[in-house]
């Protein structure tokens, strides 16, 4: 347990030390945290764009396939598995993206912090205190709309989980009319799911705006 402790500990000092040396890098380069922190919301953005049509299409496969009679029921299973594999793909992306904001807008608050005690004058070190006190507040509604957002995708995973693995196991007519009940179930999650997303891709590009703008 202590060996196995002391090699995940390690390995975050070796992760936060790989990270500490990109923005050092990016910072020689004249790219500073905040513009990597902008970067990275939109590439978050994105990812939660992706996400939002791949969802819908999941949807849309697992209509046709509970409720559209004809068509092989091999071909049928295979399309729905293939959705539910690109979902889980587009999950993914999404986590990673919302946790590389997190770490560079962690490194860029860290950093403003620090500096706030180099300024001799006192007026300027206030006004800056109080942009960073602003944008702390702007990226902590930010970061819990993206986490909202993706809180949502695990139970419309979980239903295309189950179904497919029943699928996989019962390809007969009678096991497609059982998947019909979870249609509505599915669709809520999804439909939900669309619209945090869309909020949390609206407070994505008002937070870039702002940033950019300082207003």
């Amino acid at each position: 347990m202590r060996r196995t402790a002391s090699l995940v500990f390690a390995a975050l000092l070796l992760l936060t030390g790989c990270q500490s040396a990109y923005y050092a890098a990016m910072e020689k380069a004249g790219v500073h945290k905040r513009d990597i922190l902008v970067d990275r919301v939109e590439e978050a953005r994105d990812a939660q764009l992706d996400a939002k049509e791949q969802f819908r299409d999941a949807l849309e496969r697992y209509r046709s396939v509970v409720q559209v009679n004809g068509g092989e029921l091999e071909a049928r299973y295979d399309a729905l598995n293939s959705e539910y594999l690109a979902s889980e793909e587009s999950a993914k992306a999404v986590r990673q993206r919302i946790k590389a904001v997190e770490d560079v807008a962690e490194a860029l608050f860290d950093e403003w912090e620090a500096e706030l005690q180099q300024y001799s004058n006192a007026s300027l070190r206030n006004a800056s205190a109080r942009e960073l006190a602003r944008t702390r507040q702007d990226y902590r509604t930010l970061i819990q709309r993206m986490q909202a957002a993706e809180r949502r995708i695990e139970p419309v995973l979980s239903v295309l989980r189950d179904q497919v693995l029943f699928l996989k196991h019962n390809l007969n007519a009678r096991a497609i009319g059982a998947l019909k009940g979870e249609y509505r179930t599915l669709q809520g999650n999804v439909d939900q799911l669309l619209r945090d997303m869309q909020r949390a891709i609206d407070e994505s590009d008002a937070f870039v705006r702002r940033l950019q703008s300082g207003n």
